[in-house]
């Protein structure tokens, strides 16, 4: 199988939404198969945010719609107070939280986001766990992020290498 290691795969929204998480590795829950041919664990998307749900100081759900349908997103806002982070150097950690409470503030209704991220399992539906959002102020953002898609679909996530066949010996 074919993976984007640490790559954000530029999807639209009808084939982020019919990723599957990866059967071969039932312990990995960090990546997700296109077809089942392709393993990648992060996605970018754009489109017109059409939801907007916070809990301040914990999370802003959110969908971002691109035309092909609605890809849910989640910003964590968190870092201050979560265990998680504990571990990391204080200054990183506001540092973190400042620039998601940033991206929290940016995420308004009707504006056009490009939104970067883990891709992550909740409830049984794919989402995106955001690491990364740009406002986009070109109105040709969404149609030319479309042709992105179409673009790598055909030469890159549709390539389907097989896997290397083991040699057998005389006898086998």
């Amino acid at each position: 199988m074919h993976a984007l290691y640490n790559t954000h795969a530029r999807l639209l929204a009808f084939d982020f939404l019919s990723l599957t998480p990866n059967s071969s590795d039932p312990t990995s829950s960090s990546f997700f198969t296109r077809r089942g041919t392709l393993l990648i664990s992060r996605a970018e998307t754009v489109g017109v945010i059409t939801t907007r749900e916070l809990k301040p100081n914990r999370f802003l759900k959110f969908a971002v719609d691109d035309g092909t349908g609605c890809v849910p997103c989640i910003l964590w806002l968190n870092q201050l107070n979560s265990a998680y982070f504990s571990r990391r150097s204080p200054s990183d950690v506001r540092s973190i939280a400042s620039m998601a409470a940033r991206f929290a503030s940016q995420i308004q209704l009707g504006g056009v986001a490009r939104v970067r991220g883990r891709i992550t399992a909740y409830r049984g539906s794919v989402q995106i766990t955001v690491s990364d959002v740009v406002i986009e102020l070109d109105p040709n953002a969404e149609i030319l992020h479309w042709l992105d898609c179409v673009r790598l679909a055909q030469k890159c996530y549709n390539e389907v290498k097989a896997p290397p066949q083991k040699r057998r010996r005389h006898g086998d």
